[in-house]
């Protein structure tokens, strides 16, 4: 991480809350219109991919439904409920749009994620040892981790994280690597997590895999292959939009000593360091909900997501003005560096340091 010393990070400091207080201040009814839109297109995507699927035995409508219900998922995943429970939108007081009462389409239960994301992963993002993002608990991304054989096979580990990603971030707080440790497992101490877990995962499996096919049981078999297709598409879009937000090569990582008692200057350097962004067309940035600017999020993660664009060029100037590298590049470039990442780290540290050097 680039070292600046107090009176720098103090300047940094006043520099990123400068841009946050002008957009903050001129928050309006064109935020309110958009994200109201953005809910209308996920609606009108649901309800059209609902209608078309029961015709799926014709192979276009099956592709157009599938597509339509699984963008449909990613924008109310994304665009709405991650960035509504990061509380973008709890100025407008809109009860449907608050951050403490949104429930979103997915596995993983609201009160879970604000607890786990918002709390844990935005507080000490890429610290190794409290930030349990990094990684999700199965993948080895740093060598602060030490190498077992097992890791030699974490790209299995990354494929099943992948296609099965809301159910991975539904267990996540669950904190199921413990099982391996010594000492025992707080069973009590996780049953209500255990708890919504199964309700949530339930509710969600009924109405997908149960309550729409047999609500259409003569083509049940289509629906439900449809179903499970938009949930695929979903997770695997989800999963890899956030790998390249945090697991770059140059995403960097931090140790609990180095971060004790930072100041709000040094946490605004951290996220700086340790988040990467991807550069793509409109449409790309809508549907990873804005976290192509990944880097602008964990800086600003309670500003409308839809701003980060503008304030992305004035954010690159402050990085500039301190030597602090900038982490961005095309989708690919950055998607490449993470498998990179993932296959460098399965490897022991002196295969790795021979060869893959400059992961070392």
């Amino acid at each position: 991480m680039k070292r600046l010393n107090e009176a720098q990070l103090k300047e940094l400091e006043q520099d990123l809350d400068a841009i946050r207080d002008e957009v903050m201040a001129d928050l309006g009814e064109k935020d309110a219109n958009y994200i109201r839109r953005i809910i209308r297109l996920h609606r009108t995507l649901e309800v059209g991919g609902r209608v078309m699927m029961p015709f799926g035995f014709i192979p276009p409508v099956f592709l157009a439904a599938t597509t339509a219900l699984g963008i449909s998922k990613i924008l109310e995943n994304m665009e709405i409920g991650h960035n509504v429970m990061h509380g973008q939108y709890d100025w407008m007081n809109d009860p449907s749009l608050h951050s403490q009462t949104y429930e979103w389409d997915t596995v993983c239960t609201s009160d879970s994620w604000r607890r786990t994301h918002n709390y844990e992963h935005h507080t000490y993002t890429n610290i190794i040892g409290k930030d349990r993002d990094y990684g999700y608990a199965v993948l080895r991304l740093s060598e602060d981790q030490k190498w077992h054989p097992g890791h030699s096979l974490q790209f299995i580990n990354y494929f099943l994280l992948t296609v099965l990603f809301q159910w991975g971030v539904g267990l996540h707080e669950l904190e199921t690597e413990k099982l391996r440790q010594k000492g025992g497992y707080p069973w009590k101490e996780k049953a209500p997590v255990l708890r919504g877990f199964f309700e949530k995962g339930g509710r969600q499996a009924f109405k997908d895999y149960v309550f729409f096919p047999l609500l259409t049981f003569p083509v049940a078999p289509v629906v439900l292959a449809g179903n499970i297709g938009a949930n695929l598409i979903r997770n695997i879009w989800a999963s890899t939009v956030i790998f390249c937000g945090h697991f770059t090569e140059d995403a960097e990582t931090f140790t609990e000593e180095e971060c004790e008692g930072e100041s709000k200057g040094h946490w605004y350097l951290r996220q700086l360091s340790g988040s990467s962004n991807f550069t793509g067309p409109n449409w790309m940035h809508v549907l990873s909900g804005h976290l192509s600017y990944q880097i602008e999020h964990h800086i600003y993660p309670d500003m409308p997501a839809h701003r980060y664009r503008e304030v992305s060029e004035k954010v690159q100037a402050v990085c500039e003005k301190y030597g602090i590298h900038y982490n961005t590049g095309s989708f690919a470039k950055q998607y490449g560096t993470v498998v990179k990442r993932i296959a460098a780290f399965s490897l022991p540290d002196r295969m790795r340091q021979k060869f893959l050097p400059e992961m070392a």
